[in-house]
């Protein structure tokens, strides 16, 4: 770390960025420590402006959406979060007869540009009312659900890595299962879709479908989504329960008795017991299956978690 640049950027970045910011409160865990620095960057020209002085800096960069999937830690880390909002988080479409290309913001959530494009009747994108995170997580984890991911509508992405501005075609973000080409330092700044006019009432009804399954069978409080991505041919969730992990405590955390893949934080808990918990429901599925489950989730000042 740079003390003199990482002053500069204090100076020159003034209410756009915070010290010894609360970063675990910004996750859907909720637990968790805090930031050395938080910049928020409402344009491109926020960025073009601070970037050099983000770098200068010498602490990694990483962008942080909703936090949807992301475990912090406990305690403070040198580490540069970025924030995307304003103009970094809009949504506008090119208009078509048929089909459609969408301007998505990487600081939008997917649940608001889900609902929106229904009532447009540009179908195509209503899985992601059921993702509470937003399109830079998105392209980063090719986030998915009910049958679809972004991969299926995602034309480029505009990315800025190590100060330089590009688009990231399809091919070369090489996105898979809950994976991507997007490494540590990298910023997705706005993402383009190709959606289709459609029925738009239909397409709201498959919104609230999608609401209804997730309610029924998804828990609620303080959780960072599914833990585990699904090995091939099988469920990480029927894995865990096969172990006997359903509804099973470490300390402030616990494996959700309503979807065994979910994990849920305690209301002050701690972050280091929920990385604990995850770790030994790894280890007992590994005795009892043979199965070494990867994580789904994204981890913040514990290593190199697998």
């Amino acid at each position: 770390m740079n003390r003199s640049d990482l002053s500069a950027l204090v100076r020159e970045g003034g209410d756009r960025v915070e010290e010894h910011a609360s970063l675990g409160s910004r996750t859907t865990y909720r637990v968790g420590g805090r930031a050395r620095v938080l910049v928020t960057l409402k344009s491109v020209a926020d960025l073009v402006e601070l970037g050099p002085l983000m770098l200068a800096s010498g602490l990694a960069v990483v962008c942080v959406g909703n936090g949807s999937n992301l475990l912090v830690a406990d305690g403070e880390h040198d580490v540069l979060i970025v924030h995307l909002t304003g103009g970094l988080a809009e949504l506008t479409w090119d208009a078509g007869v048929s089909d459609v290309v969408v301007n998505a913001g990487a600081g939008l959530d997917l649940p608001i540009a889900a609902r929106r494009l229904a009532r447009e009747g540009l179908v195509g994108f209503e899985w992601a009312v059921g993702v509470p995170g937003t399109f830079g997580g998105a392209a980063a984890m090719n986030a998915g659900g009910h049958g679809d991911d972004l991969a299926s509508s995602l034309l480029d992405a505009t990315v800025w890595r190590a100060g330089t501005i590009e688009t990231w075609s399809k091919d070369r973000l090489a996105l898979g299962y809950r994976t991507s080409a997007l490494g540590d330092g990298d910023v997705v700044l706005s993402l383009r879709l190709a959606l289709v006019r459609g029925d738009g009432e239909l397409a709201e009804a498959r919104i609230r479908e999608v609401v209804r399954w997730r309610r029924e069978h998804q828990p609620g409080g303080a959780n960072g989504g599914s833990v585990f991505r699904n090995p091939p041919e099988d469920a990480a969730a029927r894995l865990i329960e096969a172990a006997g992990c359903k509804g099973l405590r470490y300390a402030s955390a616990r494996v959700s008795e309503k979807h065994a893949n979910f994990i849920q934080a305690d209301e002050n808990g701690s972050a280091n017991d929920v990385y604990a918990l995850i770790e030994l429901v790894r280890a007992r599925v590994r005795d009892a299956s043979g199965v070494t489950l990867l994580a789904e989730n994204r981890f913040l000042g514990f290593g190199a978690p697998r």
